[in-house]
């Protein structure tokens, strides 16, 4: 086990190394296996975890709920309406009050900077379940579902199609530099990665093998091992939707899209909620490809690993 991930956060998967995110992975798959065979254990025992959502959540909330039961440890769900952050309170304060009561916080929100400040002043590890940049506890579930499917994260072609500047796509490109995968985004121009973000990036990959392609055309799908797309409007974007729907027709994963990779073994991944007929064809979400179901199942196992690694 690294020896520096006990009492750390995870706000970005910036912060941890090949090395440590490859030790997260082995352990989800393991604490996947003990479950399967009924095989529960009690390294959070004592422990008490509180859950803050200002957005709602099924993946999310669920895993860190039976992740933390399953291990021993009490989670307290907080929603917006519960506790008075950044409102009544400064995210400074409250941070504070719950590092003083709970041995870890999640977070589920808007501001990178709302997790940031949370890992700053609560003196606890801090997760960040999905903040308007990032999505850490999603890339993990992803890499575990690829490491799974191919034995390997190394030299897998993984093409990511659709909104590529939103928090999942900006998490799944920092973990597949980190990990040395050949990662491509095809997205429209506009909704292109941050030029920083891809400096950030392609320095990580340097050092891992990996490689990283950002380009607006879709006949860069020949030999992906993997397509993953996800919603074209995330939440509170809404009022994009009918001009973010028509940008991006092109871009939908559907059966021909899925062909020219010319890959049998492709998979189709997405992290849900899914609107079919829009990203992804209904034929190509319920087909063979599809592993979007073993992704939602794998966020239990990287969060259970995620809070063990760093608690225990």
């Amino acid at each position: 086990m690294p020896t520096n991930v006990k009492g750390r956060s995870l706000l970005t998967l910036k912060d941890f190394t090949t090395e440590e995110i490859g030790y997260l992975l082995d352990l989800a798959i393991d604490l996947k296996q003990k479950k399967r065979m009924g095989i529960s254990g009690k390294s959070l025992q004592g422990k008490n975890i509180a859950l803050i959502f200002e957005k709602p959540s099924t993946r999310t909330r669920c895993a860190f709920t039976v992740a933390c039961i399953d291990e021993g440890a009490h989670p307290e769900y907080l929603g917006k309406n519960d506790i008075q952050l950044g409102h009544k309170e400064s995210v400074e304060d409250t941070a504070r009050v719950l590092g003083r009561m709970f041995d870890g916080i999640q977070f589920r929100g808007f501001s990178q900077e709302t997790v940031e400040k949370l890992a700053k002043y609560s003196g606890v590890p801090v997760w960040n379940g999905l903040t308007d940049l990032y999505h850490p506890t999603q890339a993990l579930a992803d890499l575990m579902t690829v490491k799974e499917k191919f034995g390997t994260c190394q030299n897998i072609r993984f093409v990511y199609i659709g909104d590529g500047r939103n928090n999942v796509a900006n998490s799944l490109m920092i973990i597949a530099a980190k990990m040395g995968m050949d990662f491509v985004v095809i997205a429209p121009k506009s909704l292109w990665p941050t030029e920083q973000l891809l400096e950030t990036c392609r320095e990580f990959a340097l050092y891992s093998g990996g490689k990283i392609e950002i380009t607006e055309d879709i006949n860069q799908m020949q030999g992906a091992h993997v397509v993953y797309t996800d919603v074209w409007c995330s939440m509170g974007e809404e009022d994009h939707s009918v001009e973010r729907i028509k940008l991006l027709k092109p871009y939908q994963v559907n059966k021909e899209l899925m062909m020219k990779a010319q890959n049998p073994d492709i998979i189709f991944m997405h992290c849900l909620p899914a609107v079919k007929g829009n990203e992804v064809t209904e034929e190509v979400f319920e087909s063979k490809y599809s592993v979007v179901f073993d992704q939602a199942e794998n966020r239990m196992h990287t969060i259970k690993a995620v809070m063990m690694a760093t608690l225990v």
